[in-house]
């Protein structure tokens, strides 16, 4: 009796979150968290539950502008070393974007490990933006290269991590933001003051600096003044952008 084959894991993209436009003029992929190691299936409902509040705020304020938002769901749970299965399928949701709504600017935006992913992947040819809320990096070690920014040139870049993030550490995000500053001015990273992984704390001061970010990246509204300093200034300065407490009430709507 012939042995089945095994079936092929295949990445795919989630339903667009909100009415989906019926001329998409740009694109969010979001990606969810993950693990370092493993090769089980991630739960759909709990990846798409990470990174859903993100995407229902983008959602909605780009309805003028008609943005398509989708959460990229991956084959696997773990990042897998040199696998790295998630930027492979971060890439893979940035083709799948051109191939669904032609050539449109998209922004790869990632929480943990899918910042991880959201970096590493920022290099498509279509992708203009990446947004890392707390992303996880791995631990330095002078046996291995570091990991790489060189993709992120001309591309816009936020990092957003909360200085008590136990999961994360903050310190090598801003190592990593350092080092791409020098090959693109174009990056900044905004420190949220005694906030964790989920940066729940300051839930809606992040959600709004988000937006203004992704607005601005993919439609060319005006940047407020916070992310406009944050961009212009030299290092450390504009990668150690504190996020004011209230930060988003007077944005414009």
């Amino acid at each position: 009796m012939a042995q089945e084959a095994t079936p092929v894991r295949m990445a795919r993209l989630g339903r667009a979150l909100g009415p989906e436009p019926t001329a998409v003029g740009g694109v969010v992929l979001l990606l969810p968290g993950g693990e370092e190691v493993s090769g089980r299936r991630p739960s759909a409902v709990l990846a798409a539950a990470s990174v859903r509040a993100l995407g229902r705020r983008l959602t909605r304020t780009g309805r003028e502008q008609n943005l398509a938002a989708h959460v990229v769901h991956y084959r696997y749970r773990g990042w897998n070393g040199s696998e790295a299965h998630l930027a492979r399928d971060a890439a893979w949701a940035a083709d799948e974007a051109v191939r669904r709504y032609g050539d449109v600017p998209v922004c790869l935006a990632g929480l943990g490990m899918g910042g991880r992913a959201a970096l590493r992947a920022g290099g498509h040819e279509a992708v203009n933006s990446v947004l890392a809320l707390a992303p996880w990096l791995p631990d330095e070690d002078v046996a291995a290269p570091p990991e790489p920014v060189k993709q992120l040139a001309g591309r816009r870049v936020l990092i957003v991590h909360g200085t008590n993030d136990a999961r994360s550490d903050p310190e090598l995000s801003f190592r990593l933001a350092a080092r791409a500053k020098k090959a693109n001015r174009e990056v900044c990273r905004f420190e949220v003051h005694s906030d964790g992984h989920g940066l729940s704390q300051y839930r809606e001061e992040v959600l709004a600096l988000a937006e203004d970010f992704v607005m601005g990246v993919l439609f060319g509204r005006a940047f407020s003044r916070p992310v406009q300093d944050a961009l212009a200034a030299p290092p450390p300065l504009g990668l150690r952008m504190p996020l004011a407490v209230g930060f988003g009430k007077s944005l414009r709507r």
